[in-house]
C-alpha cells in the first residue's frame, strides 16, 4: 500500500527513509496533509527486542501548494538511543497509541553492513509523476522510455493512477525486464485529485493528482541506488545536445561546477500539430499503435520568455531536501541553469504559440532514429501490439 490513511486525523502517510543530513533528525515521513488540521504528532518506533519507543515529531509543510487544502508534507523523527527500529507510526499526541489500528511504515535506505560503502547501483533514474486518466500514449511512451536507454538511464519510477489497456500490457514488458519500477497510486479512493494547477481554478483537494508528493517519494526512493535523478513528465525528454549520452554530459557539468546538486533544464515545445512534410519517418507499422510519433515533429517552438518558461531538473538526490514541480524547494549545494545549447527538454505537445514564425527546424531525435526505431519495435511486439 502506498497511501495509508492516519488514523483519527484527515491526513495520510506515503513513506518513511532514513535521512540523517539534518542535525537531530533520523527519520523522514513523507505524507499528504490537510493544512488546517495539524495537530501535535509523535513518532513510535518498533525497537528491535523493546517496547515501541515515541518520540516527538516535527512537521514541515511543503512551501508550494497552490491553494489545496491537502499539501506534501514531511514529518522528521529522531530516533530513540538504542534501538534499531525498522519500521515507525506516527500518532496524534492526545491519543494512546493502543487506542487505534495502525499501520507500521517500513523505514527505507536503512545502512547495513551488506549495502555500507557500496556503489550506486544506477546511474540515472527518470521519475514519472502520476499517470492517470487511463492515459494510453503507447507509442511516444514506448519512444521516450527507448530514447532514455539510448541516452544511459537504467531505471524508470511511474507512479500509475491508471492506464489504457494497451499501455499496461506494455508496462508489463518493461517490468519484466527490470527496467520499470511501478508504484500503485490510487489517489482517488482517498481523495479528490485536480486536474489542474490552481485550486481556485480546478477546485479538488490536492494539486495535479498528488504530483508533488511523488516527486519527492521517488528521489527519497532513489536516493541510496541512483546517481542522478531526473524528474520530469512522460511527454518530455531531457536531451543532451553536445553530448551522446547523459554519463558524457554529467561528468563535463559535475566538472564545471562541482558544487551543483540541481541542473535546470529548459522546457522546449515541439508542436504536435505541425509535421515533418516529408513524412519519412510516418511508418506502417506504427499505424495502429495508439500515441503520436516524436520522429515526425521536428518544429521547435521559440519560447515566450516575457512570461513564466518552466524547467525541469536533473539532480543528484543526495543534494535535495524537498523539490516541487519546476524548482527545488530546499536543497543543500548550488542550482546552475544550463545553457541551451548544452541540454534542453524535447517535450512534443499542444502548441503554446504555434505560428510558423516562431518555429525552428531541429532534427536532434532524429540522431537516434536507426537504434531507436528496431528497438521500440521489439518491444511493441514483445507486447502484442505490432501487426
Amino acid at each position: 500500500m502506498t497511501i495509508t490513511p492516519l488514523e483519527k486525523t484527515k491526513h495520510f502517510l506515503v513513506s518513511a527513509f532514513m535521512d540523517q543530513r539534518i542535525h537531530g533528525f533520523d527519520i523522514r515521513i513523507i505524507g499528504i496533509f490537510k493544512r488546517d488540521s495539524i495537530v501535535p504528532l509523535s513518532c513510535v518506533f518498533c525497537c528491535r527486542g523493546q517496547i515501541p519507543a515515541k518520540t516527538s515529531a516535527t512537521i514541515l509543510g511543503h512551501s508550494d501548494n497552490y491553494g489545496f487544502p491537502y499539501i506534501t508534507t514531511d514529518v522528521m523523527c529522531p530516533m530513540p538511543e538504542d534501538c534499531a527500529a525498522r519500521h515507525v507510526i506516527l500518532v496524534d499526541e492526545q491519543n494512546n497509541m493502543h487506542d487505534v489500528n495502525h499501520t507500521w511504515l517500513p523505514i527505507r535506505n536503512i545502512e547495513t553492513k551488506e549495502n555500507k560503502g557500496k556503489m550506486m547501483k544506477y546511474n540515472f533514474t527518470v521519475c514519472i509523476s502520476t499517470m492517470f486518466d487511463n492515459y494510453n500514449n503507447v507509442l511516444q511512451f514506448t519512444q521516450t522510455l527507448e530514447i532514455y536507454r539510448l541516452l544511459g538511464v537504467d531505471r524508470v519510477v511511474i507512479y500509475n493512477n491508471s492506464c489504457g489497456s494497451e499501455l499496461d500490457r506494455l508496462l508489463q514488458v518493461y517490468i519484466e525486464d527490470d527496467f520499470v519500477e511501478m508504484v500503485p497510486w490510487p489517489i482517488n479512493k482517498h481523495l479528490v485529485p485536480s486536474h489542474g494547477w490552481l485550486h481556485s481554478e480546478s477546485g479538488g483537494d490536492v494539486h495535479y493528482f498528488g504530483q508533488q508528493t511523488t516527486l519527492n517519494e521517488c528521489i527519497y526512493r532513489s536516493m541510496e541506488r541512483s546517481r542522478y535523478v531526473l524528474l520530469n513528465d512522460i511527454d518530455e525528454i531531457i536531451m543532451p545536445y553536445q553530448h551522446e549520452d547523459l554519463m558524457s554530459l554529467m561528468d563535463m557539468l559535475t566538472k564545471q561546477h562541482p558544487k551543483v546538486g540541481v541542473f535546470m533544464i529548459e522546457n522546449h515545445i515541439f508542436p504536435k500539430n505541425h509535421f515533418e512534410p516529408s513524412r519519412k519517418f510516418h511508418l506502417p507499422q506504427w499505424n495502429d499503435v495508439p500515441g503520436l510519433n516524436v520522429l515526425e515533429h521536428i518544429y521547435r517552438e521559440t519560447p515566450d520568455r516575457s512570461i513564466y518558461h518552466p524547467h525541469k531538473m536533473l539532480l543528484k538526490p543526495k543534494m535535495v531536501e524537498q523539490t516541487s514541480i519546476h524548482e527545488v524547494l530546499k536543497n543543500f549545494g548550488e542550482r546552475y541553469k544550463v545553457p541551451l545549447e548544452v541540454c534542453r527538454i524535447i517535450h512534443v505537445r499542444t502548441a503554446l504559440r504555434g505560428t510558423l514564425e516562431v518555429l525552428n527546424v531541429d532534427k536532434r531525435l532524429w540522431d537516434f532514429s536507426e537504434k531507436l526505431i528496431p528497438n521500440v519495435d521489439k518491444r511493441l511486439k514483445r507486447a502484442g501490439l505490432l501487426a
